[in-house]
């Protein structure tokens, strides 16, 4: 019986010491001794399905690490990060919008990158675009200078698209490629492509239909006005000309009658109608590339509108990919935020996908270059980049909240039902406070 007891224990023993030697493996299906990561980012399906082949890519590359991919819904992911960073369950990899990242840096959720970024003798800076890049340097006063607190995930240029077989039914000449419609020109365009087509009175082709958010920045920029002064801390929307821009966009719907209406929209968005053909422009972002491949349409890329300014205008988004300041594993993950970032590797397969544009500036040129694949005119992405492009308003304060006001009572302005000009007589001293509170909380952090 003795031995017998003996046996049992020492058999017990043996389980508790592998269940516990499994435990720290890092997670399920990851043999003892793997370090594993969580890599926590959101995106479409083609865009999920692009991350998660370059993950498993990077896994095959470095043996010892494995990813565990947290993906979330793009309208729940900021939300979800939040509360991760709040819970002190912050995932060792994430993506984070630049304009989070003087808030995260001075809160220490934000690794610095710098040093494995300068051993790195496979990175080479010079070689990635340099706006995005800077978009994630802080050196604790000031962004855009200073270490590296992420790497640009991409850089993506919001370019305008326009369907042209519509043009060539309808014989509308096709636009110019690098000679931007004045506002009078694009308003007898769109005229000559809204059409009732089924003789019910009511338009089933539109010229266009834009999304305020997304939209207006190019017609602001592009008339000589913008959100902010220099200084970044003055509120500026009560510029005349910025109620011109603002006037325009809602008399496109309102007094133009080239975009559908609350109700029109409420039938069939104005995505599902460019979707059909049923639109002659619409915004294209690369990360629409692999969708718009599939369009029941020829398409291709030109300027937006060009305002008083006579120059075109719009913004290029960015997500950063960064590394958690309490990542047990920090040259694991930064590794793996190179990978994705900044590897000709990982970089070929996430192009390929028609996810987004090239990172590396030599591979930039050889992609645009290429017009056997859509759209043609790639180069209006590049030259976005390159030339004229701009960083959303937001990303240049504290925090956004300020922005957002803009946007939180603009329908009655859309609708015709409230002037431009006395919107913004409104709206500027609600936004001037909210930023006066963001200047503030950073001024105070920066204490800390």
């Amino acid at each position: 019986m003795v031995e017998r007891k003996s046996w049992v224990t020492f058999m017990l023993l043996m389980l508790v010491s592998a269940l516990v030697l499994a435990g720290c493996g890092g997670g399920s299906g990851s043999s003892s001794g793997d370090k594993e990561l969580t890599f926590m980012f959101r995106g479409g399906t083609d865009e999920q399905k692009a991350y998660q082949a370059v993950v498993k890519k990077f896994e095959e590359e470095h043996p010892g690490v494995k990813v565990k991919i947290i993906v979330t819904a793009a309208d729940q992911y900021a939300t979800k990060l939040r509360a991760a960073i709040t819970g002190n369950s912050m995932p060792d990899v994430f993506y984070f919008a630049p304009g989070d990242m003087k808030a995260y840096v001075n809160s220490k959720v934000l690794m610095n990158l710098t040093p494995y970024i300068e051993k790195n003798k496979d990175i080479n800076l010079d070689n990635i675009w340099k706006y995005g890049v800077d978009l994630y340097r802080y050196d604790g006063k000031m962004a855009g200078q200073g270490d590296l607190y992420g790497m640009p995930k991409d850089v993506g240029p919001f370019a305008l698209g326009y369907n042209k077989t519509l043009f060539e039914k309808e014989g509308i000449p096709l636009p110019d490629k690098d000679k931007p419609y004045t506002w009078e020109e694009f308003i007898k365009v769109n005229q000559q492509a809204t059409k009732d087509t089924n003789g019910d009175g009511k338009p089933d082709v539109f010229g266009t239909g834009f999304n305020v958010q997304w939209a207006l920045q190019s017609f602001v920029w592009s008339n000589g006005a913008d959100w902010l002064d220099e200084s970044k801390t003055k509120v500026t929307i009560d510029d005349p000309k910025f109620a011109e821009a603002l006037q325009f966009f809602a008399d496109m719907q309102n007094k133009y009658k080239i975009t559908p209406s609350i109700e029109e929209a409420q039938t069939l968005d104005t995505y599902q109608r460019w979707m059909k053909g049923e639109m002659a422009f619409f915004p294209v972002g690369p990360w629409d590339m692999s969708t718009f491949e599939k369009l029941p349409f020829d398409y291709d890329l030109l300027p937006f509108p060009a305002g008083s300014t006579g120059k075109s205008a719009t913004w290029i988004g960015s997500l950063g990919i960064g590394v958690s300041a309490k990542t047990k594993h920090p040259e694991e993950a930064a590794a793996l935020v190179n990978y994705l970032t900044a590897s000709k590797e990982g970089m070929k397969q996430l192009v390929d996908a028609k996810v987004q544009i090239p990172n590396l500036l030599d591979m930039a040129d050889e992609w645009a270059k290429d017009t056997s694949t859509k759209p043609e005119n790639k180069q209006e992405f590049i030259d976005i980049v390159k030339d004229y492009g701009r960083a959303l308003p937001g990303n240049y304060t504290y925090n956004a909240e300020w922005y957002d006001m803009f946007f939180t009572d603009i329908q009655p302005v859309l609708d015709g039902k409230m002037t431009a000009a006395d919107y913004v007589k409104q709206q500027q001293p609600k936004m001037q406070k909210l930023l006066d509170k963001a200047v503030e909380q950073e001024k105070k952090s920066q204490n800390k």
